[in-house]
């Protein structure tokens, strides 16, 4: 998934869209504490992708022209 989140954030980029990449690095982070505290099954996968996932947006983010 982590290509798919590439095309998305440079798309965004692109269209210097603060607001949607900050609104995707919030529900990520949201859901990174979620996985965080998930019992019975082993998240560490998902966790791993979900983490790659937050530093690809936090990149785009950072090349963004400062508001």
């Amino acid at each position: 998934m982590s290509r798919s989140v590439e095309l998305i954030v440079e798309g965004y980029v692109r269209l210097n869209d603060r607001r949607a990449l900050e609104g995707i690095l919030t529900h990520r982070q949201d859901l990174l504490r979620q996985l965080v505290t998930v019992t019975g099954v082993d998240p560490k996968q998902a966790i791993a992708q979900v983490s790659e996932e937050i530093s690809i947006i936090e990149a785009g983010i950072a090349t963004l022209v400062p508001e």
